[in-house]
C-alpha cells in the first residue's frame, strides 16, 4: 500500500486532536480527500474513506470483507496478530477473533440466522421493562444530586445503567450482576484492563451457558442454544462470544446515544421545544440523533479481496479500508446542511438514511432495540424534567479519549422542577 500522493504522511487514528473532535476531524479529511492514507497503532497502513457513497460502498460491496483470512492467498489473521501485538495471551483471543463482527459468508450467515430470529421475537416484550427501568432511573435521579444544586451526573445515573440492565435482562443475566457487567464493558476499551476483563467476564458466561444447558429459562442465552430450523445450532462457544459482544456492543453504543442525545437537544433548545410540543416525532429525532451524533464514528476496517478502486483510487488487494460512517453521516453531497441539527429531517429514499448502524450484512442486529431504548429513555427524562439543562458549559464537559467513539464521561444536569403527573411525557 502505498500513499497516493508521494511523501504525504499517514493520518494516524491515535491523534490525540482527531481523537478528541472526531467528527470535525474526520469532516476535514473528508473534504480534502476521499481516500486518505492513514496509520494503524501497530504502524501498519490503512485507506480512510469518509465520503457517503464511497462508504456506502465498502459496507455493502461483498469484495471488501471483515477477516483478513477471507481475502484469497491469505492464511494470516490480521486481527488476531494486532491483538498479539497489544499482548494478549493466544487463550484468550477466541473471544474476539470469532465475534460475528469477524466473520465474512457463508460462517456469518450461519450465525446471523440463528441469532437474529431469537433476538428479534424478544423486544417486544422487552419493551414494558424498558419503560419501566427508565422511570425506576428517573425517580431515583433527584436523589444523585449533589450540593443542593439539584446537579445530577446523567450519564452515571441514567445514560449508562440503563442499557445494562435492558441487555441483562434480555440475556437472563441476574440484576445483581448488572454492576460488574457495566464496569467489564467499560475495560473493554482499556488495553491495561481487557486481559483481565476478557478472562473474567468471559469465565461467568462460561458458567452461565452452563447453567442454562441444565436449567433452561426464558432468556436470550437460552433462545440462543436453540435448535435452528435446519436442525442447527449454536456451540458453547459460539453462545458466549455472541453474549459476550451483544452485552458490550449494547451497553456502549446505547449509552452513548441516550448521552449524546440529551447534550444534543439541550443545546439545541428549539428542537427540544418542538419535540416537546410534538412528542410524535421522537421516533424521526433519534434517526436524526444517529446521524448527528452517534457514538460511533468508525467501525470495523474491512480487507480489500482483490484490486478495486474507491473514488478513483486504486486499492490493493489484500489491503485495509476504513469506512468512517460518522464522516460519511455529515457528508454535504448527501446531507443538505449536515451540521444542521434537524429532527424534522426526512431521508430521501433508501439510499438517504444514515450509516450509524451501517450497512449491508453487518448492519446492526440490535439496531431496533436501540432505537427504542433512545426513544424511551428521551422521553421519560424530558418528561419528568422538562426545565433540564446543562450545569456546566459545554466546552467543559470532558469525552472518552477513546478512538472511533464520540462519548461523554460526564454531563452534569441541573433536573429543574419536575412535571406534573398528567402532564408526563414518555
Amino acid at each position: 500500500m502505498t500513499p497516493e500522493k508521494p511523501g504525504r504522511c499517514p493520518i494516524s487514528l491515535n491523534d490525540p486532536e482527531l481523537t478528541a473532535d472526531p467528527y470535525h476531524g474526520f469532516g476535514r479529511i473528508r473534504e480534502e480527500a476521499p481516500v486518505a492514507l492513514g496509520s494503524l497503532a501497530d504502524g501498519r497502513n490503512i485507506w480512510i474513506v469518509t465520503r457517503y457513497d464511497d462508504v456506502h460502498a465498502v459496507l455493502t460491496d461483498e469484495r471488501f470483507v471483515s477477516n483478513s483470512q477471507s481475502v484469497p492467498g491469505t492464511t494470516t489473521n490480521r486481527h488476531a496478530e494486532s491483538l498479539t501485538w497489544l499482548g494478549l495471551s493466544e487463550e484468550l483471543l477466541p473471544l474476539l477473533t470469532r465475534a460475528i463482527t469477524q466473520l465474512d459468508p457463508p460462517h456469518h450467515t450461519r450465525l446471523r440466522e440463528l441469532v437474529a430470529g431469537s433476538f428479534s421475537a424478544r423486544v417486544p416484550a422487552l419493551l414494558p421493562r424498558v419503560r419501566a427501568l427508565a422511570d425506576e432511573l428517573v425517580d431515583a435521579l433527584p436523589v444523585h444530586a449533589v450540593d443542593g444544586t439539584g446537579t445530577v451526573d446523567l450519564v452515571e445515573h441514567f445514560a449508562d445503567p440503563l442499557p445494562i440492565a435492558v441487555v441483562c435482562e434480555l440475556l437472563g443475566v441476574p440484576a445483581e450482576d448488572r454492576a460488574r457487567w457495566r464496569k467489564w464493558s467499560h475495560d473493554y476499551a482499556d488495553i491495561l484492563r481487557l486481559k483481565n476483563m476478557l478472562t473474567e467476564s468471559g469465565g461467568y458466561l462460561r458458567e452461565l451457558v452452563r447453567r442454562r444447558r441444565a436449567e433452561p429459562a426464558d432468556d436470550l442465552i437460552t433462545g440462543l442454544m436453540a435448535q435452528g430450523a435446519e436442525g442447527e445450532r449454536l456451540s458453547d462457544t459460539e453462545v458466549v462470544t455472541m453474549a459476550f459482544h451483544l452485552i458490550v456492543a449494547a451497553h456502549e453504543t446505547t449509552a452513548g446515544l441516550i448521552g449524546n442525545g440529551v447534550l444534543a437537544l439541550l443545546t439545541h433548545p428549539g428542537q427540544l421545544a418542538l419535540l416537546a410540543n410534538e412528542p410524535q416525532r421522537m421516533p424521526e429525532a433519534v434517526q436524526e440523533l444517529l446521524r448527528w451524533c452517534s457514538p460511533m464514528v468508525f467501525g470495523k476496517p474491512r480487507y480489500a479481496t482483490e484490486g478495486i478502486r474507491v473514488a478513483d483510487t486504486p486499492i490493493g488487494k489484500g489491503d485495509v479500508v476504513l469506512p468512517v460512517q460518522g464522516a460519511a453521516n455529515h457528508d454535504p453531497r448527501h446531507f443538505p446542511e449536515p451540521e444542521r441539527l434537524d429532527i424534522t429531517r426526512r431521508p430521501d429514499g433508501e439510499g438517504g438514511r444514515h450509516l450509524a448502524y451501517s450497512r449491508g450484512p453487518h448492519h446492526c442486529l440490535g439496531a431496533t432495540l436501540a432505537d427504542h431504548e433512545a426513544e424511551i429513555a428521551l422521553g421519560t427524562l424530558f418528561g419528568r424534567f422538562p426545565q433540564l439543562e446543562l450545569a456546566v458549559a459545554e466546552e467543559e464537559l470532558a469525552w472518552r479519549p477513546v478512538p472511533g467513539t464520540r462519548q461523554l464521561v460526564r454531563l452534569p444536569v441541573r433536573l429543574g422542577a419536575e412535571a406534573a403527573g398528567p402532564g408526563r411525557r414518555a
